[in-house]
């Protein structure tokens, strides 16, 4: 199967999927996307349903990644999703209710759902320069809102032939996301905090992709320019594979047949985890509605709302950092999917030039089908979370009580009687003053201390993998300006640039 990007109309340089993984980003700007979604009917799920996680994984991964041998996409899943990095499991389902389902995507080795990717694609990359017969190291390059650089820097840590770069906004990450990558260990790795938002990271790398001289001059010295963020195909596809299993999972518990139509609540930011089980859909997942659950920074509802993205508009800093984004990429996909890529190409620029696009009534229509945008307050975050706890005895972060609020007023509007998934993205104790102070109206202690205190006042373990955070040894204090993230890239490469 080849893979085309979102920018190429008329399909003139298709790459296969070993060479998507390795680039990251396409030559033109655009993200990568298979050539057709492979279709899968209810005989695969109820197969697949009998399996565990990494049978689910290897049986969906080998119909868009046909260039690595089932083989090697085995070896890769076990050694990825091993109990040693999942104790409890790669993608445990909780039920809260008789129809509201949470699936827990975060315990993985750094806690947060970005794990069920990021310990999978560091396999696929390291395979991928071998089957392309390359000969330079990987430089890969991570913007980050919070999760995804901590589980980047983790799954790439001491990789061969690999180096890591990752950019988090100083003042936009939680105390805990920000000891997690400014602590990690590993002799490949490097950390810089910048001065500015999420956007302004995401958009220094895009730069740093787009610049022809630049990627010439890291060549000369040995290396490719990669990324793991979620414009990454690699990234992408893993995500898949936990919407089918959740299903399988509802399926084998006797919560549904085969064939009955579900829902999916999903926080976001970036757009690529729901775009995941978008694509789980087209494949022939029964699924009726993707809720896209947003935080006060809520371009994504506003856009399936009207039909403009519109990123002009005040950044809003909130108890959600992760989901604390105005550009969305992976809608890029989405638009491509939905309307063609010369229209994703248009749309594009516009949003380059004008910082907004209005997308036709048409498009919007079709788009509509399959999406429902709401997002939740700061208030009704804090809300939720007391409700849970108090209600259900589930403990949230403060992204899954986003989704979770959005979840409850989606089918107390809609009167659905389909059961509904809520993705839950990180523990709680990621957030934990946030999640302290819902649970128990009051001030959480400053620092580490907010830890200690939400598992004294919920009876709950700190996670192994967040236990001592706050002893280890800082690596990477530094923070600079977006303005000099490419020096801060020739640098850690020790290219002349």
């Amino acid at each position: 199967m080849l893979y085309f990007s979102t920018r190429d109309p008329r399909k003139e340089r298709g790459v296969t999927s070993a060479a998507a993984i390795k680039q990251g980003l396409a030559p033109d700007g655009g993200l990568y996307l298979p050539e057709r979604i492979p279709s899968v009917g209810l005989d695969f799920i109820n197969k697949i349903s009998k399996a565990d996680y990494v049978g689910r994984a290897v049986e969906i991964l080998s119909l868009f990644l046909d260039d690595y041998s089932r083989e090697e996409l085995e070896e890769c899943c076990r050694s990825a999703y091993s109990v040693s990095s999942f104790p409890d499991g790669a993608a445990p389902l909780k039920k809260i209710n008789n129809c509201r389902y949470c699936l827990e995507l975060w315990h993985g080795p750094t806690c947060a759902f970005k794990d069920m990717a990021l310990q999978l694609m560091p396999r696929l990359l390291s395979l991928a320069l071998g089957k392309t017969g390359e000969t330079k190291d990987s430089l890969i390059l991570v913007a980050t809102s919070g999760d995804t650089g901590k589980a980047a820097l983790e799954g790439y840590k001491d990789v061969d032939r690999i180096k890591i770069l990752v950019f988090y906004p100083a003042e936009g990450v939680s105390r805990v996301q920000k000891l997690q990558m400014i602590t990690q260990t590993g002799k490949n790795v490097c950390v810089k905090g910048i001065s500015g938002n999420f956007d302004d990271a995401q958009n220094g790398v895009k730069a740093i992709f787009r610049d022809g001289s630049f990627a010439t001059s890291l060549s000369d010295s040995g290396y490719i320019l990669s990324s793991a963020n979620s414009i990454n195909w690699g990234r992408l596809v893993p995500q898949i594979v936990y919407y089918f299993s959740a299903y399988c999972d509802l399926i084998a518990s006797g919560e549904i047949m085969a064939g009955d139509v579900i829902d999916f609540c999903v926080p976001t930011g970036n757009f690529g985890n729901i775009l995941a089980g978008f694509i789980a859909s087209k494949m022939g997942l029964p699924v009726g509605r993707f809720v896209c659950a947003s935080n006060s920074n809520k371009v994504l509802t506003d856009f399936f709302e009207t039909g403009v993205y519109d990123k002009n508009r005040k950044f809003i800093t909130t108890t959600s950092p992760s989901m604390d984004i105005l550009i969305s990429s992976n809608l890029e996909r989405l638009l491509c999917l939905e309307a063609g890529s010369d229209a994703s190409a248009f749309f594009m620029s516009e949003l380059a030039a004008k910082g907004r696009y209005t997308v036709p009534v048409d498009i919007m229509i079709r788009i509509r089908e399959s999406f429902t945008g709401l997002w939740a307050s700061e208030t009704e975050v804090s809300e939720t979370i007391g409700r849970y706890y108090r209600g259900y005895g589930y403990l949230s972060d403060t992204h899954t009580a986003v989704a979770l609020s959005c979840a409850d007023r989606y089918l107390s509007e809609s009167k659905a009687e389909r059961k509904c998934v809520t993705l839950s993205t990180a523990s709680p104790y990621k957030f934990a003053a946030s999640v302290y102070s819902a649970v128990t109206a009051l001030d959480a202690p400053e620092g580490y201390a907010a830890l200690s205190a939400l598992a004294d006042a919920t009876g709950t373990p700190i996670p192994g993998p967040l236990t001592d955070i706050d002893r280890r040894e800082i690596r990477f204090p530094d923070v600079i300006s977006p303005s000099e993230m490419a020096s801060a890239v020739a640098g850690f490469a020790g290219a002349g640039i």
